[in-house]
């Protein structure tokens, strides 16, 4: 069953994620999820992939929609993130991460575990360290000035981590090591103890939100309002990743196929 959790949220995935998967462990999407389960307390949500000055629909809509559903199961949710995603998100919990240098943001990270002392950090699209200490995105442009360094808490933190992604340059794709060299991407190095790969970020986060509502037993998808949230979203600025236009999708896929997700998930996995 949760084999198909995974599967589901690989499908029209065109960027090798179906490659990666035979390089890992299947049913992570449960695995996440027991790993929430199991860490009550403090949730530090980390999302927000620089586009030209903006920022893009996925890996936002999805951390929303686990924000809420984690609220909605007792979690204290905070997002940690840069300008312009922090301005976004003012009406949220938030906790403020300057893009700095290494030293400096080695020492947020600390100041923000030791005041805060999360039982759990979970990464959602957010670009991770490659092995030159840089930051890129898919198309291999250098963004390092638009990213702050938030995988200092990841590397630092003692507490479980989590991070989805779907190209194989966010935070967590350490995890894969030399199988990323097949893809025409620069991959991260960061690692998490636990790493969701899907076609679509956002569609890692409703993999997880389907496995926890198995685990608790309870309808959760009910409390996520994607339009609104994508409404929310472009209002203030969000891109598509993949297209650079400001519109109802995410990494090219209209708004209506994540919908489609959601109720494959659902129905097919019961």
């Amino acid at each position: 069953m949760y084999e198909e959790i995974d599967r589901i949220i690989l499908s029209r995935g065109t960027r090798g994620m179906r490659t990666l998967k035979n390089a890992m462990i299947p049913g992570y999407c449960h695995r996440a999820a027991v790993l929430i389960r199991d860490n009550p307390g403090t949730v530090l949500i980390a999302t927000g992939f620089p586009v030209d000055g903006h920022f893009e629909t996925d890996g936002p809509v999805g951390a929303l929609a686990l924000y809420r559903v984690l609220e909605a199961l007792g979690y204290d949710c905070r997002f940690v993130c840069a300008p312009p995603l922090l301005d976004i998100l003012s009406s949220y919990r938030t906790i403020p991460f300057p893009i700095t240098d290494e030293k400096g943001s080695r020492q947020r990270a600390e100041d923000i575990l030791k005041s805060a002392k999360p039982s759990l950090l979970l990464s959602i699209e957010r670009a991770g360290l490659t092995a030159d200490g840089r930051y890129y995105n898919m198309r291999g442009r250098d963004i390092s000035c638009e990213t702050a360094r938030i995988d200092s808490l990841f590397d630092l933190c003692s507490c479980p981590t989590i991070g989805i992604g779907d190209g194989g340059n966010e935070i967590g794709m350490g995890n894969l090591g030399e199988v990323l060299k097949g893809l025409s991407i620069i991959p991260s190095v960061t690692r998490t103890d636990e790493l969701i790969i899907a076609a679509v970020s956002n569609w890692g986060a409703y993999g997880i939100i389907r496995c926890l509502e198995l685990i608790f037993d309870r309808t959760l998808f009910a409390l996520v309002d994607r339009k609104g949230i994508y409404d929310f979203l472009f209002s203030r600025g969000a891109l598509d990743g993949v297209t650079g236009r400001r519109e109802r999708s995410e990494d090219g896929f209209s708004w209506e196929v994540g919908e489609l997700v959601i109720q494959t998930l659902q129905v097919m996995v019961k």
